[in-house]
């Protein structure tokens, strides 16, 4: 994934909006949004047999906050952010991240993401961003910021 922009305040500021307002759903429906055990088994995507998409305006946010130089290859199946059944990046983790858990029920989580991906699918409208919904593995692989 190649995203060719410049990272700007105002982009960073509504991926921070999505994720707060992802943040706020899953803490008002704890019981249909489940509880984390930080476990760290869906890290483990192909072990668990998850798959994690993201997309560009989250590479974008997750690349900016960490800086490119520090965004890791995903190598093994695991996501390289998983340290020791702790999220190196949990403050700045995707939408998949914020909205999947072991115990959730699977219809709030699906409409969940439809909605959070359509907020995100216009930050890349408005910012003439590629749009993008690639597997974790390939996105962190193939990431470029120009």
């Amino acid at each position: 994934m190649v995203a060719q922009c410049r990272t700007s305040d105002k982009l960073l500021k509504e991926v921070a909006a999505v994720y707060e307002w992802l943040d706020a759903v899953v803490r008002r429906e704890q019981t249909r949004a489940g509880q984390c055990r930080a476990c760290g088994r869906c890290c483990a995507l192909e072990q668990f047999g998850h798959r994690l998409f993201v997309t560009t305006p989250e590479l974008v946010y997750l690349a900016s906050k960490l800086g490119v130089s520090k965004l890791k290859a995903m190598t093994a199946g695991v996501c390289p952010y998983n340290q020791a059944r702790i999220c190196g990046v949990y403050d700045y983790r995707f939408a998949g991240c914020r909205i999947f858990c072991c115990s959730t029920e699977t219809e709030f989580q699906s409409t969940l993401s439809e909605t959070a991906l359509k907020k995100l699918k216009s930050i890349c409208t408005e910012f003439e961003l590629p749009y993008s919904y690639t597997e974790l593995g390939d996105a962190l692989n193939n990431f470029e910021l120009t």
